[in-house]
């Protein structure tokens, strides 16, 4: 079984429906704490480490084989308390760095949510070193898509985001930083790479819970 830690209950369909898609026959359990991303916007990530790590020992209680965190915000923070956890935690979105650091040095990174941009930052910067290429990580706040996804404005979000996607000229690749911002992806014209993290992040979850034994 592979666990979920999700910020929002919105994310909750978007994996379910990846699942039956790309992973039939996959056990997700979904843990949902808006607080998390509430509190880590005001105070900073680290401030929630501590209920980070007592929601992942929470779903390894429950017999999860791996943990994906679908947060960018508290990603890394779920990544550094896997030493304190009997089984692997994941970020979602470091397939998603990964790939766009392969697409060239120039990437673009858009978020609806200011606090996601120090953490994708770091990772995208963290891939191309590991990776052995230069990156250079511009940003842009997508203004009033959180608040209509946080209204169930969904498709007033998702036009928001597109458009700014279409509007970036210079890049190798747009990353869309939040897994909120993801079927934006298909509503773009832009002929520059869009990516978005749900896919690729679940395909590496689903892995690391078979490779565990699910």
């Amino acid at each position: 079984m592979l666990a979920l830690l999700h910020t929002s209950p919105l994310h909750v369909p978007v994996f379910d429906a990846l699942r039956d898609a790309d992973h039939p026959g996959l056990e997700l359990r979904h843990l949902v704490d808006r607080e998390l991303l509430s509190r880590a916007r005001v105070e900073g990530s680290e401030a929630v480490a501590g209920d980070v790590r007592a929601a992942l020992k929470r779903a390894a209680a429950l017999g999860a084989r791996a943990v994906l965190c679908t947060c960018s915000t508290i990603g890394a923070v779920a990544e550094a308390a896997a030493s304190r956890i009997d089984v692997p935690v994941l970020r979602v979105d470091r397939p998603m760095a990964s790939a766009a650091v392969a697409l060239g040095p120039r990437v673009v990174v858009l978020a609806t949510v200011e606090s996601t941009f120090g953490p994708t930052i770091a990772l995208i910067e963290e891939e191309a070193r590991r990776a052995g290429r230069p990156v250079v990580v511009r940003t842009r706040l997508v203004q009033d898509a959180w608040e209509r996804f946080e209204t169930g404005d969904t498709q007033g979000h998702l036009r928001l985001v597109s458009a700014a996607a279409d509007a970036v000229t210079d890049a190798d690749a747009i990353v869309l930083a939040q897994a909120s911002m993801t079927a934006a992806q298909h509503l773009t014209t832009t002929a520059i790479p869009v990516l978005s993290s749900p896919r690729p992040g679940l395909a590496a979850g689903a892995a690391a819970a078979v490779g565990a034994g699910v």
